[in-house]
């Protein structure tokens, strides 16, 4: 199993949006270097206020680029970075990943991932009604998030659109992600 980076964006300063980059390098324990979230306690706001000691299973953020077709289809228009990842992939089901997947990207920095993204309110902030697209309801009614997963570095490297990105399942039961 395989997908490729699309686009890769990192922020030094809180905002919702992330700038596309060249090209990222990810710092082995702590996350993206020179992104406002890396860390190796939590960084991002929520996480900060409930406790600042926990650590940080949300250094890397990675979105589907099939989301931003999907939301498309529905009238909105989204692009690489706009939504707060790190790296944009196409061709990975990220959402049916089991927690521990890691995944390795051009054979050198290498994600083990932690879980999945829990989508805010400042994406409807972004474009009204955003929201709606990325969190939704199952037919049982259970809460399905689709705003990409969160990953912890297990090895830096450097990481650019058109990398190739190989999954690695984890051995035995496999957990299905949860939000974190």
């Amino acid at each position: 199993m395989s997908g490729t980076v699309t686009a890769v964006s990192r922020n030094g300063e809180y905002s919702f949006t992330k700038p596309n980059r060249d090209s990222i390098m990810l710092l082995a324990g702590l996350g993206v270097e020179g992104d406002v979230h890396a860390g190796v306690t939590v960084k991002h706001r929520s996480r900060v206020a409930q406790d600042p000691t926990r650590p940080n299973l949300r250094q890397v953020h990675l979105i589907h680029e099939e989301l931003f077709a999907d939301a498309g289809g529905e009238g909105f228009k989204v692009a690489p970075g706009e939504l707060g990842e790190n790296i944009t992939t196409r061709g990975i089901d990220l959402l049916g990943l089991p927690v521990g997947t890691l995944l390795r990207i051009d054979g050198e920095a290498v994600l083990e991932v932690t879980g999945l993204r829990n989508p805010c309110l400042q994406i409807d902030s972004f474009q009204d009604g955003l929201l709606k697209q990325v969190v939704g309801r199952d037919k049982s009614g259970n809460i399905v998030r689709k705003a990409g997963i969160m990953s912890i570095v297990r090895e830096g490297g450097p990481v650019r659109p058109g990398d190739t990105i190989k999954m690695e399942l984890p051995s035995g039961p496999h957990r299905p992600l949860d939000r974190v």
